[in-house]
């Protein structure tokens, strides 16, 4: 949590707060530069205004244009706004339009400005004696006129400076509500996400520590709202999977009993007995045999999952799918006599090749004849088909059982689950057979009906390489 508040404020809100003094000095030296250069230039266009009054005169000779000149003054009509002053070569005040010229009065820099300068002009910015802040502009004569060598104006910047005063504080306090806003407004997010980010931490440790059956009460939106229901989908999953894996190891522990029991009880049996011509003993033997094939098997499967579970590794090769369905068919045939069941199995006449491993692929077929047989009645029939769309191969086998009931059937294919009419077994045989399946690219589809049977169909992409020059349709490279 104090992780996305620190990167909230080195990113978001320093950024904001870098943009926002930026923006305020860019605003501040613009103003600036826009009041005052509005001041400088009504001050440079008054005395320009002057200087053409002057020109358009009847004044010839230099001492009437100074005459003309020290009327101006004395008649200046806008003494409010600014002080016109007559400016000597030297740089001394010859008169002004308040009529108080003080003496050695001198000019400023704005003086030395316009004697040096190309345009003739010059202007600065000081303050008074008496502590006021004033704009001055210095123009020359382009005549001679006496003593006079130069036209200033002198405006105070008094009302400048307040009208910049203002617009700062209002910038600046524009400013500090954008600053304010944007951490409000990003605490309250950042709470937002926090908050609901705890409280998801927090049942997530109860999760890991087993607590299956904690779930977060969803009051979210969006993404963290999705999140949510994500885990608790998650816990649902975890919970469903440990009661199934609690069955699983209930429901193993009962099959390996019931055989353990069974040699246990024979080998104590055979050990009282005189030796192999006693009639109990032969039975004794196969029912050894027997119970040690079943344990052997539900071993096997077990091996067979462990491994699945830390990837399962494939040695594939062009192979007949027809063929091998065939292999797996008389692998079952002896236990089908036995059972007093009936196979139904054509070959089909063309070939189908498949890209698969062949010890999977026999793992799979004898597995679901397997329990075909273990569901069929007596006397039932088990069907087996082998057929194709000219893209995939899809082999049936088909058994007249009890059927698997509705809310099961979308069960079957899950790790650990038995369903409820389930015989012995491991309960995870058909786990395995999707596992290998899957991993031949193919699928498998449970199809089934409460007293009319099971039918499962496995499906695996035909395997079509590019047949080189000469070759036969059907060869298998």
């Amino acid at each position: 949590m104090n992780s996305i508040t620190r990167r909230w404020v080195r990113g978001s809100l320093l950024v904001t707060v870098l943009m926002c003094f930026v923006a305020e000095a860019v605003f501040l030296y613009y103003s600036f530069t826009t009041y005052y250069d509005g001041a400088r230039r009504a001050l440079s266009a008054r005395a320009a205004t002057i200087i053409v009054q002057l020109n358009a005169s009847s004044a010839q000779t230099s001492e009437s244009r100074s005459v003309f000149l020290r009327r101006m003054v004395e008649q200046f009509a806008e003494k409010d706004k600014f002080e016109l002053m007559l400016v000597s070569a030297s740089g001394r005040t010859v008169a002004t339009s308040t009529g108080y010229t003080p003496e050695g009065s001198a000019a400023g820099d704005d003086f030395l400005r316009a004697v040096l300068g190309d345009t003739g002009e010059g202007s600065a910015v000081y303050r008074t004696a008496m502590d006021e802040k004033v704009m001055a502009v210095t123009t020359m004569l382009p005549h001679a006129a006496g003593n006079i060598a130069a036209v200033r104006l002198v405006t105070s910047i008094t009302l400048v400076d307040e009208s910049l005063r203002v617009r700062v504080i209002a910038s600046l306090m524009l400013v500090a509500a954008v600053i304010l806003f944007s951490i409000s407004s990003g605490l309250f997010f950042i709470r937002s996400i926090v908050r609901p980010i705890g409280a998801i931490e927090a049942t997530a440790a109860r999760i890991a520590q087993g607590n299956l059956d904690t779930r977060i009460d969803n009051k979210y939106g969006g993404e963290i709202g999705k999140l949510c229901d994500a885990i608790n989908h998650m816990a649902g999953e975890l919970d469903k999977t440990e009661r199934m894996k609690n069955e699983f190891i209930s429901s193993v522990s009962h099959e390996l009993r019931t055989p353990l029991t069974s040699i246990k009880g024979w080998a104590e049996t055979i050990a009282g007995m005189e030796g192999p011509k006693d009639p109990a003993f032969r039975r004794g033997v196969q029912v050894i045999a027997g119970e040690t094939d079943r344990l052997y098997d539900m071993v096997e499967d077990l091996l067979d999952f462990s491994r699945m579970q830390n990837g399962l590794t494939l040695e594939p090769q062009p192979l007949d799918i027809a063929a091998e369905v065939g292999d797996a068919v008389i692998v079952v045939e002896r236990r089908v006599e036995a059972e007093h069941l009936h196979l139904a199995y054509e070959v089909p006449e063309q070939m189908m090749p498949v890209w698969a491993d062949p010890a999977r692929l026999r793992q799979v077929f004898v597995n679901l004849l397997d329990n075909a047989v273990k569901y069929s009645p007596p006397g039932g029939i088990i069907r087996v088909e082998v057929l194709t769309d000219g893209a995939n191969a899809f082999i049936s086998i088909a058994d007249e059982g009890p059927g698997i009931a509705p809310d099961d059937l979308e069960n079957v294919k899950q790790k650990f689950f038995k369903g409820k009419g389930a015989v012995r077994g491991s309960g995870i045989g058909l786990a395995v057979v999707d596992e290998i399946v899957a991993a031949h690219g193919g699928g498998v589809e449970i199809q089934s009906e409460l007293g009319r049977g099971t039918t499962a169909i496995v499906r695996l992409p035909l395997y079509l390489p590019k047949k080189p020059d000469g070759a036969r349709e059907g060869d298998l490279r």
